[in-house]
């Protein structure tokens, strides 16, 4: 391949990439115990090759040493192992107080039921929420923020449903705004004000879906601050009928569906999701057949939520083995949220999904990179390493992908590289530090 070079554009030389890219295939060598097994793995791996970064995107990658240098910046990796940026695609970053008093009431034996009888649970969240200003807000998620990008996250999805109603979930899109200005990551934001039924519209939840449908959900769609719908279609959120409303609101405007469904019980949710040809259906753990038959169909991604899995103490696994049966994408998430999987880390993440859900490696990483890019509505341009896609990556003081999931405790990021522009170790770290809300606050008062 020839290719003309600039002043400006970067070589990552001398690199073990982890292209994720499906089209290169790898067969590797294992010796356990002695015994020699060989076998096939979808790393997309390219030994000694260059990656080639013209401003925001991927412009080549080169075997090492066959691109022409001329006066370009080159870094010498040191055949460190480069993968995509990590996506985190299902969370609920933005919101008021926590809720470990509760989590430490139920490991001392007091129920849910109790709890929430006394204002706890997800009402107790939508008060701290509502109560707490914007600039409060937006600090507590600042902080949350930090450690993912620390850990190798480029791009994360955020939604609302901590507010429900128009003023307070405005405010949670805002601060999901105000986050993207503020730090190097792409942020995807997702309006799910179908979360919960508020505590003013508890004997009335389909005069609570006329809201969302009629005033919430087109207004903030009016002010652009949001890219997709999210629904909890579940015994103790909304029904099949509330669900489809929304959806059908959602279809008149041109906006991409998703689902919290199937995570206590089996209602139908995935089915609805893929008539809709929604981006993903999220949970999943009484998932069914038929079920997953309609996602092959229309191309749904499932996303795989091991933290709350393992926070709740669940039973009950997702269908791994019918979705790899169907060919269904699988993406995994912190879910970060309060009440059920209150992790910062992606890489924990992938490791529960391994060791609790029976995922192997490898579809760990393709769960955070080219599944979860697909998730997001990002395939064509997230998620893989590859000429044309955005220059979102991980330089890791590591040699293989397993690594980054294996051990846990230390942090092995070398650089992170976010649109092409490059972040040190270092500079992560500093991230904790910043206090800039003091100059660049959303909210004076």
């Amino acid at each position: 391949m020839s290719i003309e070079l600039r002043d400006t554009d970067v070589i990552w030389r001398n690199a073990k990439l982890a292209t994720m890219n499906p089209a290169i295939k790898n067969t590797y060598s294992a010796n356990v115990n002695g015994d020699s097994i060989d076998g096939l793995n979808n790393y997309g791996i390219l030994e000694q090759h260059d990656l080639v970064v013209r401003d925001e995107k991927i412009l080549a990658i080169l075997p090492t040493g066959s691109a022409p240098t001329n006066q370009c910046k080159i870094i010498d990796v040191e055949q460190r192992l480069i993968t995509p940026g990590l996506i985190d695609c299902h969370t609920h970053l933005v919101f008021g107080g926590n809720r470990a008093s509760e989590w430490e009431q139920r490991l001392n034996g007091v129920s849910y039921e109790e709890i929430s009888a006394k204002g706890g649970g997800i009402n107790s969240t939508v008060n701290a929420t509502r109560n707490s200003s914007a600039q409060q807000l937006e600090i507590a998620s600042q902080k949350r923020l930090n450690a993912l990008i620390a850990e190798g996250v480029t791009t994360i999805e955020m939604k609302s449903g901590y507010g429900l109603d128009l003023i307070n979930e405005e405010k949670q899109l805002n601060i999901v705004r105000a986050l993207a200005q503020k730090n190097p990551i792409e942020i995807s934001p997702t309006l799910l004000s179908a979360h919960a039924v508020p505590p003013e519209y508890k004997h009335d939840p389909d005069a609570y879906i006329d809201l969302v449908c009629d005033s919430i959900l087109p207004t903030l769609w009016q002010k652009q601050l949001f890219e997709a719908v999210d629904v909890f279609c579940e015994t103790v959120g909304f029904n099949l009928n509330q669900t489809k409303r929304l959806f059908a609101t959602a279809k008149r405007l041109n906006i991409p569906v998703k689902g919290h469904v199937e995570q206590l019980s089996n209602l139908g949710g995935s089915e609805l999701v893929a008539e809709y040809q929604g981006l993903s259906v999220d949970h999943i753990e009484h998932l069914d057949e038929k079920g997953i038959e309609a996602l092959s169909r229309s191309g749904t991604v499932a996303v795989l939520l091991p933290g709350a899995f393992y926070f709740l103490r669940e039973t009950k696994r997702p269908p791994i083995a019918l979705l790899r049966q169907y060919g269904v994408p699988m993406a995994i998430s912190t879910d970060f949220n309060p009440g059920t999987s209150p992790f910062a880390s992606l890489r924990l993440i992938m490791n529960m999904a391994c060791v609790q859900f029976g995922l192997t490696p490898e579809e760990a990483w393709q769960g955070v990179t080219i599944h979860a890019a697909r998730a997001l509505g990002r395939a064509d341009s997230h998620g893989q390493l590859a000429a044309g896609f955005m220059a979102d990556f991980v330089v890791w003081d590591a040699q293989n992908p397993v690594d980054i999931l294996y051990e846990l405790g230390h942090n092995p990021l070398v650089y992170r590289v976010y649109h092409g522009e490059i972040m040190h170790r270092d500079n992560l770290n500093r991230l904790s530090e910043l206090n800039y809300l003091n100059e660049h606050s959303i909210c004076d008062n």
